[in-house]
């Protein structure tokens, strides 16, 4: 299992936009290869960063391409290039209600 983490500063008045933008693509993000689980967390200052859920590191870094295409979509709203990261996920815990 791996997780990309993505670390990006979006213009603080454009969250309500860039958030309803995330809704409309609902489906083309959890169609990406190998994806297990999206979690999209944001500040009202606007740093907000993004943690995906994959299969593996392989199937991660192929998907960057559709992921750069994914980001352009909000081009407009971002101060500054987003920041990813991966890494080798070593436990993977979830607590039921």
């Amino acid at each position: 299992m791996h997780v990309r983490i993505t670390h990006y500063k979006m213009k603080p008045d454009a969250i309500e936009a860039a958030t309803a933008i995330l809704h409309e693509m609902k489906e083309q993000i959890m169609v990406l290869p190998g994806l297990k689980q999206f979690i999209n967390s944001i500040n009202s200052d606007g740093t907000g960063c993004v943690v995906a859920l994959v299969e593996s590191r392989e199937i991660s870094d192929a998907n960057e391409p559709a992921v750069q295409a994914l980001w352009a979509h909000y081009a407009d709203h971002l101060l500054e290039a987003p920041k990813a990261e991966g890494y080798d996920v070593i436990v993977d815990w979830s607590k039921s209600p």
